[in-house]
Formats: structure tokens, C-alpha cells, sequence
């Protein structure tokens, strides 16, 4: 019941991490996580259970392992093989090297091995930590390929290489030379089961899929099952499960093979479910960081018998090792390595030393290299305790935190984004979106809600067409401010038209109530909507708008109270919803009347662009001749209310793509800003969008 609650605690703080790192975009996803845990550890519900190292390396390691050699790029990979293999394996051997001998000199309480097999766990970098950061970096295509195959294939060999480093601490024997076979046979053995068992998975995912017998359950379990397998199996027969999970991830093609409407749909739930168990994972693994942590500083901070300045000294030393040799390794591989066309070696300039400097920033240290940590075993073969456990941890975990800060701060200075996210590439991601909406959106129609969601698709399939037509903007912000001040004239329109119905005199008809209603529907609609829009802008220095808030609460306070004052009183009959619509639709006629006046003006000033005005004046001319052709009568309610549950449903399924496509790296968080203010200019009138 305590391992259950704890679990219950710390997918309470992942969910709680993905909400905050949209606040904070400017700290990386890990490091909110980390404080998370540190807080979580504080409190006195949290139970205290230690966690078994070889289930944590199950549980972790192999099922993001699999899904990380399985999401790569093979052809980006194929681009700069050398580069990470060079990187990932000579690399990861020269910082096993140099941080194990640097420790044990330095601190010669600390067995060799022990110090070795810390080397080795923190040769690995974590991928998903750099694609987490705040995206305020703009890596090269190349950089970004040589980081996520170097994060591949050098989990594979620091972890085969702390397994040795802690074979030797445990047994207190390591010979070199069996060392060196075993690794090899472990290596090639591991690699070859990895092949052997994808090609079978292969065989058995495509046989059942042509028999008809493959169903999105099956599928997604079975495809769950295959990393824990893999691992398991290859450890049984006494070869590298890392290595297994590796190849077997990289040959598996099931999940591209095939055509249909249900295979697209079993391809669609399965990508989700493994983003979210990926999320959670890397989550879980940062939270028990934090959560570890001071339990590793306690017992290391308060012993006797070893001095604080030298655990922060081991960190410093260790840091400046690890990002040192990366550093100068990244450096000599672009000054050895010949250029693609001239076959001939370049100069280090300026501006390969900056490149150097962002490969080296950009390997942060995280998800493999604690896993591995936790994995130390707690006694040696003589029954004693490991040497040092706690400080090893501790050591590894500061590293881990230094090089995420430095990723984190660092990163943004060497790489700037500057804003490069020009119209065409915006208006792509924006159609992309909608593509992906549509295809879900295609996937929830039943027979009852055949009618409307067809009406709600061919909305966003005129949205599509229109964003094709608007490839050639070259000033999205100048588009993206007009829109901003259409919604501003809507907002001073309605206002206007409640000032005047506020200056009858009392009591008012019930023609002037519902239009009040009307107006007030129409109002609360537009100020969330720019409450949103502002929101989304000032997101990396949130200040909540308190007093516009505080505004409309007034508002809506002061509009409810009437309404049941009156119905007290009975002033006025009783009416229902279609009248009420009937006043909103007109009301909403009126003031896209007025904003096509305003937007005819503005085509003769100088304020905005005549395309930009052009563009709205179409967006808007639709969505009046959208409303007139709708039904005007008493019975409509059904199908209005399916039509705006429908037209919901799709705005709901956009945000929730775009969050997707946030997490899964396809769109930075500048992209997601601006793809979401469009979301939110469309739904201020959901009628706009038809």
C-alpha cells in the first residue's frame, strides 16, 4: 500500500509539472520536476520506501530506451553516425576515464571502481531533457541530429560500462583482458537478440493486421510488453538488455506498414499513449531525483567523518570534468572531421567554437545517468555496505542539476531563437494542426452527430484552404494585431449597445432584457477571449490580469442578481433559449456590420497593411453570410446546441494537439503561443469559423 501511494504521489507531481512549465517556459520541464520532488519529500504523508535498483532499471530504462531508438530519425541519424558514434562511445570512455581517476585522486576514500562506475553513468546525455528546455535555443538540424544519436547509442555503452565499473566494486576482481571479451560478446550478443526478436515482432504485428486480427487493445498492449520482454529475455541468456532494447527499437517498422482507417486510428492511440507514458516516466525519474536528494545530503551533510566542502568540491570537479572533455572532444572531432563537399578540414572559427559550445551545453546529464545511480547495489559480496552510496549519489545528482542549469541558461545565449518563425512556417504548423483536428474530429461521428460535425469539418477545411491562400504573408505579428483590434471594435460595439439599453428607463421591455442577455453572452465571450490572448502573450512573465477578472466577476455577479430579482417579482415572462438566440444572432449581425465599417477605413489609412485588412474583410464576410443562412425559428435549439457542442469539441481537440505537438518537439513554445492565440480568435465567435 505504501509503494501504491507513493506511485499516487508522484503521478500527482508529474501533472502538476506539466501545468507549471507552461507558466515558467523559461526553466526547463527537468528542473521544475526536480523542485517538485524536493518539495514532496517534505512532506510528512509522503512514505518513506526504498525502491529495488534492478526493478527501476526494468521499469525505466527499458521502455524509454525502446521508445527513443524507435522515434529517431534513421536518416538524420545515417547523416551524422560518426559523429555521435564518436561522441557516444569514445566520448562516453574518456569521461568514464578521467572522472573516475579525477575523484579517486582527490578523494582516495573513494574505490576506484566506485569512481569509475560514476564516470560511466554520467557519460550518458539525456535528449528529452534538451528537448524540454525552454525552446528559446534554435538548434541546427545537425546539432540536433549528432545530440539525439549520441544520446542513443552512448546509453548503451555507459550503461554496459557502469555495469562492469560496479561488477568490479562489488566482486573487488577486474581483469582487462576478460573485461574486454565479456563487453564485446555482451555487446554483439546483446545487438544480435535485439535484431533477432524485432524482426519477429515485425512478423507477428504485419501477419495479424493482414489476417484482420489486430485490434487497437492487442496492439497496444503487445507493444507494451516488447521492451520489458526484451530486456528481461536478454538478461536471462546472460547478454547486454540495453543493447537488445536498442536494436530491437531501431528495426521495428510494424507501426509503418499497413493502410486504412483502422490502422491510422490504432497508430493515432498508440502514439499517445506512448507520449504520455514517456512524459511520465522521464517525470517520475526527475521526481524521485528531488525526492532523493535530501535524504543522499542528509546522510552525506551530517556524517562526521566527511567534510561538506569536500562533497561540493567533488561536484564542482566533477562538472568541470564532464563538461571540459566534452568540450574539448566536440571541438577537435569539428576541426578532424573533413567538410561534406571539399572533403578538406576547416579552420576553427568563431563560429565553430560557438557550435562547439552549444554541442556541449546541449548534452545535459538526467534520466539514464540517475537511473543508473539508483541501481548501485546497497552491500558488496563480503555482505558490507557499497562504499560511498549516498555520496555518489548526491555527487551524480549535482551534476545532473549543474548541467541542466547550465543547458537551461546557457543554451538560449549561444543559440538565440530571433524570432525566425516567419508566416510560412507559422501558416504550415497552422495547417498541420487543422489536418490532425479534422482526422480526430472525423473519428467522433456517430449517426446522431453526423450533421453537425460534417458542418464543423468543412468550417476547418475552409480554414485550410484560406491558410493556403495566406502562404505569401510576410508579417504575421501585423495580421496577428489587426485580429487582436477587430476583437477590441467587437468588444467597444457591444459595450455601446448596453450603455444605451442601461439609459431606458425602468423597467425594461422584454425585447430590451433579452437583448441586455444577448449583449452580456456576447461580452463575457469577447473579454475571455482577449484575457486568453494577452495570457498567452505574456507568458514567459505571467502577471494575471486581477482587475479585468475582477471586472467581469463584477459584471456577471451583477447580472445574475438581476435576473433573479426579476423573476421574483415576475416582472417579465419567462423566455426561452431560441428567443435568447435569436437576439445573440442578430446582435452578433450588427457587430460584424460594424467591424467590416471599421476595416473599409482602415484599407484607407496607413495603420495596417491593405492585405491584412483584405484578409479580415473575407474572414468576416463569410462569417455574416454564415449567419444569415442559419435557421431563424423557435425549434432549432437541438441543432444549434450539437453544432456549438460540435464546434467546441474541435477547439478542445485543437489545444489539446497543440499541447501534443509541444511535448513531442514537433513545435516550439513560441509556435504553440501563436497557434493557440489563433484557437482563441476563432472561438471568440465559434459562428466565424462556419
Amino acid at each position: 500500500m505504501e509503494v501504491f501511494e507513493l506511485i499516487l504521489c508522484i503521478v500527482a507531481a508529474v501533472v502538476l509539472s506539466s501545468f507549471l512549465s507552461r507558466f515558467i517556459p523559461k526553466v526547463s520541464t527537468p528542473l521544475v520536476q526536480i523542485a517538485l520532488g524536493l518539495l514532496l519529500s517534505q512532506l510528512p504523508f509522503i512514505p518513506d520506501v526504498t525502491l529495488d535498483p534492478e526493478l527501476f532499471m526494468v521499469l525505466f530504462i527499458a521502455p524509454l530506451l525502446y521508445l527513443e531508438a524507435h522515434d529517431i530519425d534513421k536518416g538524420a541519424l545515417l547523416k551524422t553516425l560518426s559523429l555521435s558514434l564518436s561522441l557516444a562511445i569514445g566520448l562516453a570512455v574518456a569521461t568514464m576515464v578521467a572522472v573516475g581517476f579525477s575523484l579517486h585522486l582527490i578523494w582516495p576514500v573513494v574505490p576506484l571502481a566506485a569512481a569509475l562506475a560514476l564516470g560511466a553513468a554520467l557519460g550518458p546525455t539525456d535528449a528529452v531533457a534538451v528537448s524540454s528546455l525552454s525552446h528559446e535555443a534554435s538548434l541546427t538540424q545537425r546539432q540536433a541530429g549528432v545530440l539525439k544519436g549520441e544520446s542513443l547509442f552512448n546509453d548503451a555503452s555507459g550503461i554496459v560500462g557502469f555495469q562492469f565499473a560496479i561488477a568490479a566494486a562489488v566482486t573487488g576482481r577486474f581483469e582487462v583482458g576478460e573485461a574486454v571479451g565479456e563487453f564485446i560478446v555482451s555487446f554483439c550478443a546483446g545487438a544480435l537478440f535485439g535484431l533477432v526478436i524485432g524482426m519477429l515482432a515485425n512478423w507477428i504485428f504485419e501477419s495479424m493486421r493482414s489476417l484482420g486480427w489486430e485490434t487497437t487493445t492487442t496492439r497496444i498492449l503487445l507493444e507494451l510488453f516488447l521492451p520489458f520482454l526484451l530486456y528481461i529475455g536478454a538478461e536471462v541468456i546472460h547478454v547486454s538488455g540495453i543493447l537488445a532494447v536498442v536494436a530491437a527499437g531501431l528495426i521495428i517498422r510494424f507501426d509503418r506498414t499497413g493502410v486504412g482507417p483502422n490502422v491510422a486510428r490504432t497508430n493515432i492511440v498508440a502514439t499517445s499513449v506512448w507520449g504520455v507514458l514517456s512524459f511520465s516516466l522521464n517525470g517520475a525519474v526527475f521526481i524521485l531525483l528531488g525526492m532523493l536528494l535530501p535524504g543522499a545530503m542528509h546522510n552525506s551533510w551530517n556524517n562526521p567523518g566527511i567534510q561538506n566542502w569536500m562533497l561540493l568540491g567533488c561536484i564542482g570537479l566533477t562538472a568541470l570534468v564532464v563538461v571540459g572533455m566534452r568540450f574539448l572532444w566536440v571541438a577537435a572531432m569539428l576541426r578532424i572531421a573533413p567538410d561534406a563537399t571539399t572533403h578538406q578540414r576547416r579552420r576553427m572559427t568563431k563560429e565553430r567554437w560557438r557550435s562547439a559550445a552549444v554541442m556541449t551545453f546541449g548534452g545535459p546529464k538526467g534520466t539514464i545517468t540517475l537511473s543508473l545511480m539508483f541501481t548501485i547495489p546497497y552491500t558488496i559480496a563480503a555482505g558490507t555496505k557499497f562504499p560511498m552510496r549516498d555520496e555518489l549519489i548526491f555527487i551524480a545528482s549535482g551534476v545532473i542539476i549543474v548541467t541542466l542549469l547550465l543547458a537551461n541558461f546557457m543554451l538560449p545565449i549561444l543559440a538565440p531563437n530571433r524570432g525566425h518563425d516567419d508566416s510560412r512556417e507559422i501558416i504550415q504548423k497552422s495547417i498541420e494542426l487543422l489536418r490532425k483536428t479534422v482526422e480526430e474530429l472525423a473519428q467522433r461521428i456517430t449517426p446522431e452527430n453526423r450533421r453537425v460535425v460534417m458542418i464543423v469539418i468543412d468550417s476547418y477545411t475552409k480554414r485550410i484552404t484560406r491558410l493556403k491562400h495566406r502562404i505569401g504573408t510576410v508579417d504575421p505579428a501585423g495580421l496577428e494585431q489587426l485580429q487582436v483590434e477587430t476583437l477590441e471594435w467587437e468588444k467597444e460595439y457591444i459595450k455601446q449597445q448596453l450603455t444605451q439599453i442601461h439609459a431606458k428607463p425602468e423597467p425594461l421591455t422584454a425585447e430590451d432584457q433579452m437583448d441586455e442577455e444577448a449583449c452580456e453572452r456576447i461580452l463575457d465571450q469577447i473579454m475571455t477571449t482577449l484575457r486568453q490572448i494577452h495570457d498567452e502573450r505574456d507568458a514567459g512573465q505571467r502577471v494575471w490580469k486581477l482587475r479585468g477578472r475582477m471586472r467581469a466577476f463584477t459584471r456577471r455577479a451583477k447580472l445574475l442578481t438581476k435576473r433573479i430579482s426579476e423573476k421574483m417579482r415576475r416582472t417579465t415572462p419567462l423566455v426561452s433559449e431560441d428567443e435568447i438566440y435569436a437576439h445573440t444572432r442578430r446582435m452578433q449581425l450588427h457587430a460584424i456590420e460594424h467591424v467590416i465599417d471599421r476595416l473599409y477605413d482602415e484599407m484607407a489609412s496607413d495603420d495596417h497593411k491593405t492585405e491584412f485588412c483584405s484578409t479580415l474583410l473575407l474572414d468576416y464576410r463569410r462569417a455574416e453570410a454564415a449567419l444569415k443562412a442559419r435557421p431563424n425559428v423557435t425549434d432549432s435549439t437541438a441543432f444549434i446546441n450539437g453544432l456549438d457542442e460540435a464546434k467546441r469539441e474541435g477547439f478542445s481537440i485543437e489545444l489539446s494537439i497543440i499541447q501534443d505537438m509541444v511535448e513531442s518537439g514537433d513545435i516550439t513554445r513560441a509556435q504553440a503561443r501563436q497557434l493557440r492565440k489563433n484557437v482563441y480568435v476563432m472561438s471568440v465567435d465559434a459562428d466565424a469559423a462556419i
